[in-house]
């Protein structure tokens, strides 16, 4: 957020950035949901690592396929509130190091409530406050599975893919998240397993 709103000042616009934090109980299950089944669907269950994804990830680097990420909600979390963009080992062992301490120092439902009010679901939309007041006029207790999957679809590139005029691509993925929330056993998973 900080970020974006130098880059906005270098360039002589006055950058305004909605943002308002919300608790766990404020913001609906199908949000948190729909960022496990597209994000990271070992969320409750690793230590801040998914091994497995890493380890394939790194496999196909080494065959010269592009690199693929393979971060988790921990991670992302460490890197969207404590770090800066970019790709470098430096940053990654930052990464690293945090995500631990994350992982050590919170629950996994205060993990993912704070991903939840740092993810960026389009330029300048920070938080699912903003995003869910933006895109549905509606506070984020109000998001339904269908919203909830459409704002995570865009997640992995909120700079270009759009949750207010969402392409082919986004549609399809936004179906597959809502298959995939299905297959997790819905809401449920969120009330069971990020209990505090």
């Amino acid at each position: 957020m900080v970020r974006d709103a130098l880059a906005a000042a270098e360039t002589g616009n006055a950058a305004r950035m909605p943002y308002r934090w919300t608790s766990w109980d404020g913001i609906a299950p199908h949000a948190a949901l729909a960022v496990i089944a597209s994000e990271d669907q070992k969320f409750p269950d690793h230590n801040g690592f998914d091994v497995e994804a890493i380890r394939m990830a790194l496999g196909d680097a080494l065959q010269g396929e592009r690199l693929r990420g393979a971060s988790t909600i921990s991670q992302q979390t460490a890197k969207n509130l404590f770090l800066w963009p970019g790709r470098s080992l430096f940053r990654k062992g930052l990464e690293a190091y945090l995500t631990v301490l994350i992982e050590l120092c919170w629950s996994k439902r205060r993990i993912m409530e704070v991903y939840l009010n740092v993810a960026e679901f389009g330029t300048g939309v920070f938080g699912i406050t903003a995003a869910s007041e933006r895109f549905f006029d509606k506070r984020p207790a109000e998001l339904n599975g269908d919203e909830a999957a459409l704002l995570a679809a865009v997640l992995p590139y909120p700079s270009g893919w759009r949750v207010e005029d969402p392409s082919a691509r986004v549609r399809r993925r936004q179906q597959w998240i809502r298959n995939q929330m299905s297959r997790l056993g819905g809401v449920a998973l969120i009330e069971e397993r990020l209990a505090d």
